[in-house]
């Protein structure tokens, strides 16, 4: 199993921690999306993922993309650590609670989007930061609400255990540390975040353990 990867991109980064939980053992081959015009825009990795994106995971002679279309084929290949509660509203709330982040902010705060905002746009890299930390403030205070409203959140964002809600809120409070976001109006973000920095699984995914950081 090949994983097509890049140490800061979120997408990447949920792919990593959903490995790491189930046990299942990769190649990382990094695509830097910076370097050279962006790696992923070259003709080689063109060739295996034309969206020119990451993560693409190579898995019995298929290539897969998009994150969350590849934690779901996780999930059917290696069920033996799942990711998605039993029952089937458990199920619906942790995919709520997954493309809240994959769907509602990373989209709007992606590099492709901000490189935009500043070479086409015309935005100053002050207004483009702005911009990221707006959507990443939007985003965070209506997931916020929804776990610390729920029932069902408990240690993770879904009960006592990790799921794919929380594969995907980690790579997002990593975000917003590195835009210096003040935690402090989503106490039960940083508090589900820190209990999965506990776990050797979200640590060893962690974009400064990866073979391809700067």
């Amino acid at each position: 199993m090949k994983l097509y990867t890049y140490f800061r991109s979120s997408a990447a980064y949920r792919v990593r921690i959903a490995l790491n939980l189930k046990g299942v053992g990769y190649e990382a081959i990094p695509v830097h999306l910076l370097r050279n015009g962006g790696e992923q825009l070259a003709p080689e990795y063109l060739a295996i993922n034309p969206s020119g994106l990451v993560p693409s995971l190579q898995d019995k002679g298929a290539t897969l993309t998009q994150s969350i279309a590849i934690l779901e084929y996780l999930e059917e290949v290696h069920p033996q650590v799942p990711l998605l509660p039993r029952d089937a509203l458990g199920r619906a709330r942790v995919r709520s609670l997954a493309l809240m982040v994959a769907c509602d902010i990373h989209p709007l705060t992606n590099l492709r989007v901000l490189r935009h905002l500043v070479h086409q746009v015309g935005l100053s890299e002050e207004a483009k930061t702005e911009w990221y930390v707006h959507w990443l403030r939007e985003g965070m205070a209506a997931l916020e609400a929804h776990l610390a409203n729920s029932r069902d959140t408990g240690r993770f964002c879904h009960g006592d255990t990790p799921t794919m809600a929380d594969c995907c809120l980690v790579p997002q409070v990593f975000n917003a540390r590195r835009f210096h976001v003040d935690l402090a109006p989503y106490p039960t973000i940083a508090r589900i975040d820190a209990m999965c920095a506990a776990l050797p699984a979200f640590a060893e995914a962690h974009p400064a353990r990866q073979p391809d950081a700067e």
